[in-house]
């Protein structure tokens, strides 16, 4: 075979092989969709919007945003561990989601196994609030009301098993007042409730109820965390309330279990640089919450350590999984 006809094989095989080698797409090639098992104007839906926003400016492709609410968020974690492995539906776990492994006895999903963790996204506490008009002035004052009339006492939060929810029924364990909890399915009811007086005090975060708190149509007589929140500096805790309860809340981003590593690599470089960023970092702040990025690892390791203690605060308080 003379060198000309080589060559010739040579090119011809590689135009063959060029030709059979499917190209594969670079991450992410078309939108995504992200669930977050909250309604609009909470705190997940603000946060996740933003991610959003920034998500589509740094990889050209649309984001979803998908509001699922259902009690704890379990049906829509059921419907997501389902979803295609592929990094192109993207789920938000909560703080919520340690808990409702300790107050429901049979969940269709098991969090650990199912999803593929991401990064965290955002730490916030809760606030204890009453409309501005209330003559409660503190916890104190909340307390000594329900004990008085725990019958006509009412707490209203977001859906059964999200952390707002929660940490009323431990305020409620933690004082031994067998006040009654309402769960509603978003912000904006809790908030007309509480206006309208239909519950005494209400749980939510800062950033869902800002505009409210800004103009003061609400008012926080406490606050869920170890420390005074830097954002609401004058607002006692309930431990300074005379409450032994403490809650920090988070949000995060999951892909099914499955997804590609190369996949999630990619999603978390995206997310850091999203959360670190000094404009996000900054919208944060204005929304009381702090953007606080993490690995994988870090966000699963903060996931096994809330199931944890949450399964014990659970058990100490009495409180009996449903």
């Amino acid at each position: 075979m003379t060198r000309v006809l080589q060559a010739l094989l040579a090119v011809s095989l590689l135009v063959t092989v060029t030709h059979s080698t499917p190209v594969r797409a670079e991450f992410p090639d078309r939108p995504i969709r992200i669930v977050i098992p909250f309604g609009a104007g909470g705190l997940a839906d603000i946060t996740m919007r933003l991610v959003g926003q920034k998500l589509t400016e740094r990889t050209g492709q649309q984001v979803v945003i998908e509001n699922r609410p259902s009690a704890g968020g379990i049906l829509a974690a059921a419907a997501f561990a389902n979803a295609a492995p592929d990094g192109y539906t993207l789920f938000v776990l909560s703080s919520g989601s340690a808990i409702s492994r300790a107050l429901i006895k049979s969940l269709p999903y098991d969090a650990l196994t199912a999803f593929t963790p991401v990064s965290t996204v955002a730490f916030f506490d809760l606030l204890v609030l009453v409309k501005a008009d209330s003559p409660l002035r503190s916890i104190a004052d909340a307390l000594a009301a329900a004990r008085a009339t725990p019958d006509k006492f009412n707490i209203g939060t977001i859906l059964r098993g999200s952390t707002q929810n929660t940490t009323a029924e431990l305020l409620r364990s933690a004082t031994g007042v067998n006040m009654t909890i309402v769960p509603m399915r978003n912000t904006a009811e809790v908030t007309t409730a509480l206006l309208r007086g239909d519950v005494t005090i209400a749980v939510e975060t800062y950033a869902a109820l800002r505009a409210q708190i800004d103009d003061g149509a609400l008012r926080p007589i406490g606050s869920s965390g170890d420390v005074r929140s830097p954002f609401l500096p004058k607002v006692p805790t309930l431990h300074e309330g005379g409450v032994s309860a403490e809650v920090v809340g988070w949000n995060a981003l999951v892909a099914p279990a499955g997804t590609p590593e190369a996949v999630i690599a990619t999603l978390n470089r995206h997310i850091r640089t999203i959360v670190d960023s000094a404009e996000f970092r900054a919208r944060m702040h204005e929304l009381g919450t702090e953007a606080r990025a993490s690995s994988p690892q870090e966000l699963w390791a903060r996931f096994k350590s809330d199931i944890e203690k949450w399964a014990i605060v659970v058990k100490q308080a009495g409180l009996e999984p449903k």
